[in-house]
């Protein structure tokens, strides 16, 4: 039986604090070996053939310096204010949070990790004004803005490329030990003040309007406003196709 050749790609260059900041390589999709490939239908990314699978602690390293340089391109693409890489680096409250989540929830994951993860999820909220617990799962590119008043429940989950503003929940409406926050797809916008509560799905390319309170599904493309928040489709609807969807944010 033939057997497919092998493709040599060359070393890997070292990742350092520098290439972070000024974005030397283009961001490419790694994972580590054993990791699962799907860890929730929303923000799963497929691993393409050829890409490399990384074990050990550099492995786990390397995949840490590649998300938080996607983060950072995230902010970027996503706030106007921002002059530089440096300056998010430095100054963004919603990016410190979420490399500090990042870090626990790996650390939640381990054998005896939860107590010292939530102990440092705590630190990390006192520093940052943003709460999100060790056990959300978030996906690439994540973005907060101001960050301020932010939470993020136990058992919520973010797609890729979500943008949240300040003020924003993902709560729970549920005391049981079950799924009780809300599944965000990808390309998802919410706007400040927004509540999402419940075990309920967020569609992807959803926008969800300023102080909007979100209890039920909604579907891919929609636009969420008002409490308790209607569902309306820009793209469809002919009275509100000429309607700016951000004017909602």
């Amino acid at each position: 039986m033939s057997t497919a050749p092998q493709i040599d790609h060359g070393p890997r260059p070292a990742e350092t604090p520098l290439t972070l900041v000024r974005g030397d390589r283009a961001a490419e999709v790694v994972r580590v070996a054993g990791e699962p490939a799907a860890t929730a239908s929303s923000h799963a990314a497929a691993v393409v053939p050829g890409e490399r699978s990384y074990a050990g602690p550099l492995g786990f390293a390397r995949k840490v310096a590649e998300r938080a340089r996607e983060d950072v391109d995230g902010a970027i693409e996503r706030d106007p204010a921002a002059n530089s890489r440096l300056e998010v680096v430095l100054t963004s409250p919603g990016l410190h949070a979420i490399w500090a989540h990042r870090g626990l929830h790996e650390l939640w994951k381990r054998p005896g990790g939860r107590l010292p993860a939530r102990v440092l999820a705590t630190v990390a909220r006192s520093v940052t004004g943003v709460e999100i617990h060790p056990a959300a799962r978030l996906g690439r590119r994540f973005f907060i803005d101001h960050g301020m008043g932010v939470v993020i429940g136990e058992t919520a989950e973010v797609g890729d490329d979500v943008m949240l503003y300040h003020g924003v929940t993902l709560g729970g409406r549920s005391m049981e030990h079950v799924k009780r926050h809300p599944t965000v797809g990808s390309r998802v916008t919410i706007g400040a003040g927004a509540r999402v509560l419940g075990p309920i799905r967020i569609g992807d390319d959803v926008q969800i309007g300023a102080n909007s309170v979100v209890v039920k599904d909604v579907p891919a493309g929609a636009v969420a406003t008002g409490i308790p928040a209607v569902v309306r489709f820009p793209k469809r609807d002919a009275a509100n196709q000429w309607l700016d969807p951000a004017m909602y944010i």
